[in-house]
């Protein structure tokens, strides 16, 4: 058997209405996508505006990329660096407090590389409060990081990451535990 992308079909797929997603595609590339905005109020602004539910304190960096807000929950005081790609074809939930760092992935959606038609998988992702996602570093479909766990540097997450664990690596692995000093 080989690949076959001409029977690819997500007819299933629907992730909202087509004007409204269409209207998002253009409001994404000019406020959130826009390395001269610096102006994190508006696009906190905008998000809700479509939906998304984001929380008091944020802070929203340039050139950021949001494929749905309809699908974004984010909580207080939580930073989303420059570049951060959020893919939520699912659901996406960041806690309280939670950083991704420059040039991140959140990635809600893959393929089946087993089937000819190469179809469609979604999955949600769920950052717990404190979490920290490192620059460049990927989080994958289906995958939970605890309270406090981080990703380091480009690294990959493929799997749950267990709370107050700092990861690393492709696949990310434990490299020790984080222990937050009070001040």
């Amino acid at each position: 058997m080989i690949t076959d992308l001409a029977s690819f079909k997500n007819d299933w797929y629907q992730p909202g209405n087509k004007w409204k997603i269409l209207l998002w595609y253009f409001v994404n590339a000019f406020i959130l996508q826009n390395k001269y905005n610096p102006s994190s109020a508006l696009k906190v602004f905008v998000l809700k505006l479509f939906g998304a539910k984001i929380g008091h304190g944020v802070v929203i960096k340039q050139m950021v990329s949001v494929k749905y807000p309809w699908k974004l929950k984010v909580g207080n005081y939580s930073w989303i660096g420059e570049k951060v790609w959020i893919d939520n074809l699912a659901e996406v939930s960041i806690g309280n407090n939670v950083c991704i760092s420059q040039g991140a992935m959140l990635l809600c959606g893959n393929h089946d590389y087993k089937k000819p038609t190469f179809d469609l998988m979604v999955k949600p992702i769920i950052l717990e409060d404190g979490v920290w996602i490192g620059a460049q570093s990927t989080v994958c479909p289906g995958v939970t990081c605890k309270s406090h766990a981080v990703l380091s540097v480009q690294s990959v997450a493929i799997n749950e990451l267990n709370a107050y664990m700092i990861y690393q690596g492709n696949p990310a692995k434990i490299v020790r535990e984080r222990k937050i000093n009070e001040a």
